[in-house]
């Protein structure tokens, strides 16, 4: 089956997670892909397949005759979509022989415009899909359980010699959670790659440290007419504390390994108010640097509006994976040793974001970030080609095919 074709057919599939929901799966409809994985992963002659109860979807492709004393490799992808845009509906548009030029998405009117993306002009000659504008694609993370399905098909019928395959799907990546419950006594691989980037020759193996932040603000509300010394407005505190940060440190102001403050979302009136951040870093003491910033607004909020009108919670998400990985760095290298095998120059950016290879990483599998092809996550812009899917599923095919020695 064609790697193309595998993707349309998961995009079908409704999966977007539940930002709001601490259950995981966060949504139920998570396990409609997820019975499909399993199905096909069994027809494909996997072991020790298995869908559980939280969704997360696991087979074994054992080692060829003679290859049993390979490391095990892991494969990894996530099944759900980003709730920051529909994922319901899916209406792909195929543009064969792509012109390089601005794409009409037909459902929507927008345009996916090359000056937006300067990625489009070199996708120019290959089979583009696009969303209609209406949805996003799912390409994220759709298109890594595609090529990671189809090089394991490959390998098989092409009876290449390899290792020990593990094979992973999660659920709830995109809320932060698809390596909570990830069983790792089950899933007994020695190394893994998340399947989860954009640029097909990339090997990602920094990412952000990452933490999210409330600051919840308590007002004093009277009469507007009697207010003099005693209304404390928790609405205009928190626009206070939102001035109080650098307004060049944000997402729409920074890049590369540059950090930023990131107010997601803030709700409340008089009486009441609510701030929610997310804090990233690539550096481990900037990042310490930023987290003390905000608990030094609360204490002087504090002081100046009396003790108790703000109060500020930091929950942790995740760290840089980059101290873990570069003590194994024979793991970055069997990548772009394959990445380059295909022709292509191995990029490795820092990730302005997370996987669950980061997360993996700390539980004691080293677990770096392969790129998928795919382009403008997130959104009604997302797009890939069927090209830079075919060469990703090249380059995994070349990395099973070369296992290391235990």
């Amino acid at each position: 089956m064609k790697v193309s074709d595998r993707l349309l057919d998961y995009v079908s599939y409704w999966t977007t997670s539940d930002e709001n929901n601490s259950n995981i799966p966060s949504s139920d409809r998570e396990f409609t892909l997820g019975k499909r994985l399993e199905k096909e992963l069994k027809e494909l002659g996997l072991s020790q397949v298995i869908l559980t109860d939280h969704c997360y979807v696991y087979g074994l492709l054992p080692a060829t005759s003679g290859m049993e004393n390979k490391k095990a490799i892991g494969l990894i992808a996530h099944m759900d979509t980003a709730p920051d845009y529909s994922g319901e509906n899916v209406k792909p548009q195929i543009i064969p022989n792509y012109d390089g030029k601005d794409v009409l998405l037909k459902g929507s009117g927008a345009y996916l415009k090359v000056s937006d993306f300067p990625s489009l002009a070199s996708l120019k000659g290959r089979t583009l899909i696009t969303t209609d504008g209406t949805t996003l694609l799912g390409a994220d993370d759709k298109a890594g359980v595609a090529e990671i399905m189809t090089a394991i098909e490959q390998i098989i019928e092409r009876n290449i010699p390899h290792g020990d395959i593990w094979v992973g799907f999660t659920p709830d990546e995109e809320v932060g959670a698809g390596a909570n419950l990830f069983d790792l006594n089950y899933f007994k691989a020695d190394y893994a790659y998340t399947v989860d980037g954009d640029y097909e020759g990339e090997i990602a193996y920094e990412n952000f440290n990452a933490a999210s932040a409330v600051f919840s603000i308590t007002g004093v509300n009277v009469h507007p007419g009697e207010a003099k010394d005693i209304m404390v407005n928790a609405a205009l505190v928190g626009c206070e504390i939102a001035m109080s940060l650098p307004a060049d440190e944000t997402p729409a102001t920074t890049c590369g390994r540059q950090g930023f403050f990131h107010l997601t979302d803030m709700s409340g009136d008089v009486s009441s108010a609510k701030l929610f951040y997310i804090v990233r870093d690539h550096d481990k003491n900037l990042f310490e640097s930023r987290l003390n910033r905000l608990r030094t607004i609360e204490v002087e909020m504090n002081q100046k509006y009396g003790e108790g009108t703000v109060n500020l919670a930091i929950q942790h998400s995740y760290e840089n994976m980059l101290s873990v990985i570069e003590e194994q760095m024979y793991i970055v290298e069997l990548a772009k040793k394959a990445i380059s095998s295909v022709g292509l120059e191995p990029i490795s950016r820092p990730v302005r974001g997370g996987t669950d290879g980061a997360r993996l990483s700390f539980m004691g599998l080293p677990c770096p970030n392969l790129g998928t092809g795919g382009y403008g996550f997130h959104g009604p812009f997302e797009h890939i080609s069927v090209e830079g899917m075919e060469t990703a599923v090249r380059i995994l095919l070349e990395i099973l095919s070369n296992p290391v020695d235990r």
